[in-house]
């Protein structure tokens, strides 16, 4: 870590950790600005693969989208590879988005939000169209890599029939077909938690750590996915059902400004919302020890969403269907 923040000119003791599952994230302030240090072990992350995020990212904002942009380093370099025994990690430093992340429950009912969301994300998708890079070393991977969708075998040999549901949507994905009017990169994890909003600068969205290409309607159902999922139900005061079709109703009147989306592909987000879930359900048994954590676990949320997940993955139905 010295080495990262001596790379981009930072007094350690200036850096404060923020966590993370993949990456290693610090926050640190400069002459009254606020910086994101994000450290990416090549586990998870080659360098090429981190350049190409970066690239993304500048070429997003350079055509009209506010994202958070990555700073120079010391040696001029947008990212900088630091050398381990074994392993490498790659260093980059971004401009921390103005404004903040939408709380619960004010997320629930915020109409002008979801519509905003709608038209950057129409505008990213309109933008993916024309987005061509030649250089195959540096391409964000497919759908397919997704590091969860390769390691199934994270879940216990009981979960068989969530393993089913599993090979049920990867078949069904491939049939999809892959034109330039649906296909492209995308964001691939924009969560309530990876944008920020203020009035001066309205929705700037970070973490492009999941970036791939995809179905344009996997960055639909991932927003779904995270608002019924996390923020829905009795504590929104509306059925999962009804906040669906609330966000879906101003966020479509956003996206339609900037892309076009045949209805086709709106009748197919029941399958994204499955491969959603499935992806966070494989995610949790990653990053905690199995059923015994769940059972044992104090935060009551927690070990229900477990069991309900389950559930509707083992039955290969989604969180909420409306199409």
């Amino acid at each position: 870590m010295n080495i990262a923040a001596n790379r981009y000119g930072i007094n350690t003791e200036e850096l404060s950790y923020l966590g993370g599952f993949q990456n290693f994230v610090y926050e640190y302030q400069h002459n009254d600005r606020s910086y994101i240090l994000r450290v990416t072990p090549d586990k998870h992350r080659s360098a090429n693969q981190v350049k190409a995020e970066l690239n993304w990212i500048m070429y997003l904002a350079n055509n009209g989208i506010s994202a958070s942009l990555p700073i120079l380093s010391a040696n001029h370099a947008w990212a900088e590879v630091i050398e381990a025994p074994e392993m490498y990690f790659t260093a980059v430093c971004f401009e921390k988005a103005p404004g903040n992340k939408i709380p619960y429950p004010e997320c629930l009912n915020n109409n002008e939000v979801y519509k905003q969301l709608g038209q950057i994300t129409g505008k990213m998708h309109a933008l993916s169209k024309l987005y061509k890079k030649q250089d195959a070393e540096l391409r964000r991977h497919d759908w397919n890599l997704n590091y969860y969708l390769q390691n199934i075998d994270i879940l216990p040999s009981s979960h068989h029939r969530v393993k089913e549901t599993y090979y049920s949507i990867i078949d069904t994905l491939k049939k999809l077909p892959m034109d330039n009017d649906a296909y492209g990169l995308i964001h691939g994890d924009m969560g309530f938690g990876n944008f920020h909003v203020s009035e001066q600068a309205g929705i700037t969205l970070f973490d492009f750590d999941e970036a791939q290409y995809s179905w344009f309607v996997e960055d639909i159902a991932v927003q779904i996915y995270y608002l019924v999922y996390v923020y829905g139900g009795e504590g929104g005061g509306a059925s999962r059902e009804e906040q669906a079709l609330r966000f879906m109703h101003y966020f479509m009147e956003g996206y339609r400004k900037e892309n076009t989306l045949d209805n086709y592909w709106l009748k197919q987000i029941p399958v994204f919302l499955k491969l959603r879930e499935l992806i966070v359900y494989i995610g949790a048994f990653r990053n905690f020890e199995g059923d015994e954590t769940f059972r044992t676990s104090e935060n009551q949320w927690f070990k229900d969403w477990i069991r309900e997940s389950r559930e509707r993955l083992e039955n290969n139905v989604p969180i909420v269907n409306v199409w």
